[in-house]
């Protein structure tokens, strides 16, 4: 019954998502709302989401196929193919906010390596093969010692790639609110966070269920809640720094954040659905070993960060490089005050959708998915 749910919300998730297809491959960035000021908006919110996701799961999947660990033996492919349905969901979120797409192919034909954004797209074609290698190799029962080197090389580029979209902001000096040295390291933090956030609703609601799975999601949901704690300090120091030195447009972007329009996402969907009530849940036992329990705080923690990653992008680029830049200029692309257009909204529903009926045809339909409960457990 659940996977049907989950089935009939993918497909609505694709139909909402026709019209921003349609509109962003036919018509162009016409109906956005991120222009000449604010450059990037949700495509790019999410593409980070999606990204961090994809190379969450591959770290889970690291404790089944390259660290043994027993308790999740049989959960690895799982995992692998959240990763492979993710990345691709991330790389059209960030492909639609190209101007022209059909240039993507001089990264790999002109490519300038000392370049942030051509490492991270050659990094994410290589860590897609990593991971197309990796199911191929378990479908196929390759050697054990074939499927660790592939997944140790896995590991490397999702921890990079993790750090690298930190770097890629980080290394925006004109951007106080990003120029931080310590985000390439949290990005990686996150990643993990959002990939244990993926094993909750995986574990929970679609792997076959065997004698582990409540002490499988005790185990995630004790690590969830260690992370999401350490994700509340790097938050704290993160706005508290920039608020205490009072940098102008740090201190501006933290409060548009907490006091201003992007409050009550930050402070209802970001802190309170997406961390306090994932630790106030997970902590109990009753509720943090329930497949259903454990699935819905998943979904939760995942929403939490999406919120995060928007707002990370959006209130940096809501505060003006120049005095005076808002008033010098007018016109329809020519502001601050950005909010996803409906146009955003339905290609992110759509890339939801996509993503999650992929998910689930594949694990219905490859072989691979198709072995029994007590293989799993050998």
């Amino acid at each position: 019954m659940l996977k049907r749910t989950l089935y009939i919300l993918g497909a609505l998730a694709v139909l909402a998502g026709l019209y921003g297809f349609y509109a962003r491959l036919f018509i162009g960035e016409r109906d956005v709302n991120y222009g000449s000021y604010v450059t990037w908006g949700l495509w790019v919110a999410m593409y980070l989401f999606f990204a961090g996701v994809a190379t969450g799961a591959f770290m889970l999947a690291t404790l089944d196929h390259l660290f043994n660990v027993k308790l999740f033996q049989g959960t690895g492919k799982y995992a692998l193919w959240g990763a492979l349905v993710t990345m691709p969901a991330a790389l059209i979120t960030i492909g639609f906010d190209l101007g022209h797409m059909e240039r993507i192919w001089k990264v790999y034909l002109q490519p300038n390596f000392s370049s942030l954004l051509a490492q991270l797209v050659w990094g994410y074609t290589i860590f897609t093969l990593v991971i197309v290698l990796a199911l191929w190799l378990t479908a196929r029962q390759r050697t054990s010692l074939a499927v660790k080197i592939v997944m140790a090389i896995g590991l490397f580029l999702a921890v990079f790639l993790s750090g690298g979209v930190g770097a890629l902001l980080g290394v925006n000096a004109s951007r106080p609110a990003w120029h931080v040295g310590m985000l390439p390291a949290q990005f990686p933090v996150f990643s993990l966070t959002s990939g244990i956030a993926l094993m909750l609703i995986l574990v929970g609601w679609l792997i076959p269920a065997d004698g582990r799975r409540a002490q499988q999601l005790r185990f995630l949901g004790l690590a969830a809640i260690v992370l999401l704690v350490v994700k509340a300090y790097y938050l704290w120091t993160d706005y508290s720094l920039a608020l205490y030195t009072g940098t102008p447009e740090a201190s501006q972007a933290v409060n548009l954040v907490l006091f201003g329009r992007y409050g009550w996402a930050f402070w209802g969907l970001q802190l309170g659905l997406g961390m306090v009530l994932p630790l106030i849940v997970l902590i109990q036992p009753r509720y943090g070993q329930s497949g259903l329990w454990a699935g819905m705080m998943g979904v939760a923690i995942l929403i939490g960060f999406a919120v995060a990653r928007a707002n990370i992008i959006f209130p940096a680029l809501a505060i003006p490089e120049l005095e005076g830049l808002l008033t010098a200029f007018s016109g329809p692309h020519l502001n601050f005050d950005y909010t996803p257009s409906l146009m955003e909204w339905s290609v992110v529903a759509g890339v939801v959708g996509l993503a999650t009926l992929a998910y689930l045809l594949g694990t219905d339909r490859l072989p691979l998915f198709k072995r029994s409960t007590a293989e799993m457990t050998k």
